[in-house]
């Protein structure tokens, strides 16, 4: 659903203009393939088109977050649903959002707004091995990679700057310059891993 509404944003903000995809490829060192990574594009020039953010829903399902991770433009509502029979506690102390959805079931009455850029990381009082994030991101040009480490902009024509985030990357990478011209433009990026060792839900 979130690439689907992101896809047509782009969509939208591309206009008439000249226009053409960017396709990045994310791997990790061993030449694996990395899902739930954020690709985003900011333009060279510095200046934002004035596009309005699109709500997001992180779900709560088998006493996971679901998806893993979401990415939203700045200033994005997003709701926490709860869809089990038992009552979460959601809450965040990271600095580009901190707040706590004490014990509920059901939908909160108000979505939580991200109004800082950076990631946000999730977790439940109850069940500690709940972890999800939030990544916000000023531009409206965002995507995330799908299993295959596969993610897909589309960009009016110009130059940009992208991006890539990964909860498990151990350094941030330089941004990677493109220039969209009419065609369609390959990007990859490599990153360097460390996920936690996996808990198992009980």
């Amino acid at each position: 659903m979130i690439a689907a509404r992101s896809t047509l944003v782009l969509a939208l903000l591309a206009g008439e203009a000249g226009a053409a995809a960017v396709n990045a490829m994310v791997t990790d060192m061993t030449g694996a393939a990395v899902p739930e990574a954020v690709i985003y594009a900011l333009p060279a020039s510095g200046k934002l088109p004035s596009a309005a953010p699109r709500p997001a829903v992180m779900d709560q399902v088998n006493k996971e977050f679901v998806p893993f991770v979401i990415p939203v433009q700045l200033g994005a509502p997003v709701t926490f649903p709860n869809k089990d029979n038992i009552r979460h506690h959601v809450y965040s102390f990271s600095p580009a959002k901190t707040f706590d959805l004490k014990l509920y079931s059901g939908k909160p009455a108000n979505p939580v707004v991200f109004d800082k850029p950076g990631p946000v990381a999730l977790g439940c009082n109850i069940h500690d091995w709940m972890v999800g994030f939030v990544y916000v991101v000023e531009s409206p040009w965002f995507a995330k990679t799908a299993k295959t480490g596969a993610a897909k902009l589309d960009l009016s024509d110009g130059e940009y700057d992208l991006k890539v985030w990964h909860p498990w990357q151990r350094a941030e990478l330089p941004a990677q310059r493109v220039k969209v011209s009419g065609a369609e433009t390959q990007a990859s990026f490599k990153l360097d891993l460390n996920p936690p060792p996996k808990v198992v839900p009980h």
